[in-house]
């Protein structure tokens, strides 16, 4: 806080005093732990891809288990020291719960996210001896599942959000770096978890449907505004989508490193290596966009900012994302960086759009435009919700 020193009978306001090591423990918890559950998601699709069903104690469910334990416990202790060992000042600046307890709005998400997730894990258990193996992505004991590792990511990223707003202007410029780069990694792991949920839509040969680009303009601005506009650095939102990028792009790059084979059958594409999933949509350049624009049209009026942030969206990503699906269907594609050559081990490896656009899922001509049209709405409706998201954003300070 501001110091008063009295000068000659005058008050005069002194430099905030510099805070040298004002991030709690549980924040960096919260980040790690959220990694821990983005990478134990992917992994696990690839377990999936590569092995087959796997048990209640696999090493993807570890990764994400131990991402539970650690958000859960050190959140917990947060909790605790602040409900029952805390002064009234410390206590007035927190959010009270059943009465009794008292703790910030981001540890109480990583709570409440750790209980979901570790609920999840027998129901999941059940559901596969139940009813075998999953056919989509979506199952109930998923839902649960990724209801609760959501919770944790975005209490990570609240928890970042409450101590940089609260130390604006207070910190040394070493904790305005780890505040940086801990809220845009918080942010690209929520990007990865929410992309995941959503990509059967993006798989590559869909790519060319209108389908694919509007549910791109009502998801992907909703969570890339908000953090360009919290952010108190001018590319918030790049590199939240360069955190996801390169999340994305190392697990495509390191899982077929290491061995594995089908456990179940049938076997249609016989594999001796971890097949990894998806190579990242190139987000990157529309999150270099809607910064920009932001820090151009900030003081604009809502609706219009989010009819320009909208297309701006759009312009940017449908031709890139569109002409870089056709690069992905060519040989070139097929090598380890882009990892286009990892198949399932229950498909058959010679199916006709495997490199090919599927005909159910092509746009063109007027179909095309009006999908187009009907993407930009939705774009405007997503990025007006977004732009009070970040208001809010910016304004989180417990």
């Amino acid at each position: 806080m501001p110091q008063t020193i009295s000068i000659s009978g005058s008050a005069v306001k002194s430099k905030p005093a510099i805070r040298l090591n004002p991030i709690p423990s549980y924040v960096y918890a919260s980040v790690f732990a959220s990694l821990c559950i983005a990478v134990g998601l992917l992994w696990d699709i690839s377990w999936h891809m590569s092995v087959g069903r796997d048990g209640l104690l696999s090493p993807p469910h570890l990764s994400m288990y131990l991402g539970a334990v650690i958000a859960g416990v050190f959140s917990g202790i947060k909790v605790l020291k602040t409900s029952f060992f805390s002064t009234k000042e410390e206590q007035q600046g927190s959010i009270s719960f059943w009465g009794i307890f008292r703790g910030s709005l981001g540890a109480l998400f990583c709570i409440w996210g750790a209980f979901a997730m570790l609920t999840s894990a027998p129901f999941d258990d059940w559901w596969h001896n139940t009813y075998g193996l999953d056919v989509k992505i979506l199952s109930p004991p998923h839902l649960v599942l990724g209801l609760g590792m959501m919770m944790i990511q975005f209490g990570a990223m609240v928890s970042v959000l409450a101590v940089q707003n609260n130390l604006r202007g207070e910190a040394s410029n070493r904790t305005q770096t780890h505040l940086k780069w801990l809220f845009a990694l918080s942010a690209g792991f929520v990007l990865v978890m929410v992309y995941t949920i959503i990509s059967e839509f993006f798989f590559v040969n869909r790519l060319h449907g209108a389908t694919a680009y509007q549910v791109a303009a009502v998801i992907f601005p909703l969570l890339i505004i908000p953090v360009s506009y919290a952010s108190p650095f001018r590319w918030g939102g790049t590199v939240m989508a360069l955190a996801y990028t390169f999340l994305m792009a190392a697990m495509v790059w390191i899982l077929p490193l290491f061995p594995a084979e089908p456990k179940l059958s049938p076997v249609y594409n016989h594999i001796t290596h971890f097949q990894p999933y998806h190579f990242p949509l190139l987000l990157l350049f529309p999150a270099m966009a809607i910064d920009l624009t932001i820090h151009q049209w900030r003081i604009a009026n809502r609706w219009v900012m989010a009819a320009i942030l909208s297309l701006v969206f759009l312009m940017v990503f449908v031709p890139i994302q569109w002409y870089f699906a056709n690069f992905l269907h060519t040989e070139a594609a097929r090598g380890w960086f882009f990892g286009r050559s990892s198949w399932p081990y229950s498909s058959a490896p010679d199916w006709t759009y495997r490199y090919d656009f599927h005909p159910n899922y092509v746009s063109f001509g007027m179909d095309l435009v009006k999908g187009l049209g009907i993407a930009a709405v939705l774009g405007l409706l997503s990025a007006r919700l977004a732009l009070s998201w970040g208001r809010w954003m910016e304004q989180v300070k417990r």
